[in-house]
């Protein structure tokens, strides 16, 4: 199984569109590694740039609600992957794009606004670091500064399978 932990990435705005998260310019290529510059490039966000070591390292993002949003397409999902990002917490999703994550044995996990607004104030005690614990169903927090916070969180039977089996693919692979 994947491990799921890492640097956070804090894009504090709601409805992130697909077309923020990999333009649509981009979408006749059929490499994902060909996406990878090209994560958040469109995202309009005061403060965010998709350059620099912090964006490099991160592997999760928390973010608010509606999150890929727009045009359903597995770039959006493929672009975040290809980039190290394997999760995305929010307080809600676009469907599709939802099932997108899972399909490719991503975490898209929806947290209520109170949690979310907490994981925020933890972003101006410098770096954080996020660890999942699939099987427990809780997330782990660390600051720089040493702050510990567990969230509980939910997940499917079906999702927590796909995510085990590493995606929609490999989980046919071994079930069919």
């Amino acid at each position: 199984m994947r491990i799921f932990k890492g640097p956070v990435l804090f894009l504090d705005r709601s409805d992130i569109n697909t077309d923020e998260i990999i333009p649509a310019k981009y979408l006749t290529e059929i490499d994902k590694e060909s996406l990878k510059p090209h994560l958040l490039e469109d995202l309009k966000l005061e403060g965010f740039t998709n350059s620099g070591d912090a964006f490099g390292r991160a592997r999760v993002i928390v973010t608010r609600k509606n999150f890929g949003c727009g045009s359903s397409r597995e770039h959006a999902p493929w672009a975040l992957e290809v980039n190290g990002i394997h999760t995305v917490i929010a307080e809600s999703f676009a469907r599709i794009f939802r099932q997108n994550m899972f399909n490719g044995g991503m975490l898209a996990v929806e947290l209520d606004r109170k949690t979310i607004d907490s994981l925020f104030a933890l972003d101006r005690k410098g770096t954080v670091h996020c660890s999942a614990d699939i099987s427990r169903k809780t997330l782990r927090f660390r600051t720089a500064g040493g702050k510990r916070v567990s969230v509980p969180f939910s997940l499917s039977e079906f999702d927590e399978t796909l995510v085990g089996a590493g995606g929609w693919v490999e989980f046919a692979d071994k079930k069919y």
